[in-house]
């Protein structure tokens, strides 16, 4: 048991799903995992464990932005010998070619977040996923024919801001896409020398102002969830 995290010894998988919102994690626990256990409700932050496909597989929230996500990914990989955690989550775009429910699989987070550098001593504005978990989404797109983007994103600390125009290491980057999460995970497991990967499911565009409504979002995210899954699978075979 860690301090933000309250499962027992044993009761967190080896891999981890992580949308940011407690009820997603209940959501995603309840429609795919066969018989899934409620480990950690500390904080209102839903952890459960269950079988997909027969591997054992942790589903549990990160919160909002790289202090929520740095606590919990930190305390998975080092308190419960977490080897892998897929962040999955949504992201507006920064493009109008990149268009609503496009999946993107994260290569590099960029960041003015000063996390990686007071935690660790990691110097530079931005990281890339962490081990073979990439690789092996992309290879489950593939053979599932889903199509799915990869790039740079923009892990942003800041959600409202005064002056709204794009942030200049958007540009320096070409980042395709904002979300607030992945830069601190990734920093996380390369301090520690674990796996980390971020898929993401565009919910807005920026420039257009398109959206998805609230009562699509969920149904939108299933491609996402589904990849992330099959890609568990293919990563515990690699274990």
């Amino acid at each position: 048991m860690s301090v933000h995290i309250s499962a027992k010894e044993g009761e967190i998988a080896p891999i981890v799903l992580m949308p940011g919102d407690p009820l997603r994690a209940k959501y995603i626990a309840e429609k795919w995992l066969t018989e899934p256990k409620l480990v950690s409700t500390t904080r209102n932050v839903f952890f459960y464990t269950g079988k997909y496909k027969d591997v054992t597989i942790t589903i549990g929230a990160s919160g909002m932005g790289c202090p929520s996500i740095g606590i919990y990914s930190f305390e998975l990989f080092k308190e419960y010998g977490v080897e892998c955690i897929i962040r999955i989550g949504t992201a507006g775009s920064y493009h109008p070619h990149i268009k609503l429910y496009d999946v993107i699989n994260v290569d590099v987070a960029c960041s003015e977040s000063t996390f990686a550098k007071y935690a660790f001593d990691i110097d530079g504005n931005l990281i890339t996923h962490q081990g073979n978990a990439f690789d092996i989404i992309n290879e489950t797109a593939e053979e599932k024919g889903m199509p799915l983007l990869t790039g740079a994103i923009h892990s942003s600390d800041i959600f409202y801001r005064k002056n709204m125009d794009n942030p200049a290491i958007v540009a320096e980057y070409n980042c395709l896409a904002v979300e607030m999460e992945a830069f601190a995970l990734f920093a996380n497991a390369k301090f520690l020398g674990k796996t980390a990967s971020t898929l993401l499911t565009i919910s807005d565009v920026i420039p257009t102002h398109e959206q998805i409504s609230a009562d699509a979002r969920e149904k939108s995210l299933n491609p996402m969830i589904e990849l992330a899954l099959e890609s568990a699978i293919r990563f515990q075979k690699s274990l």
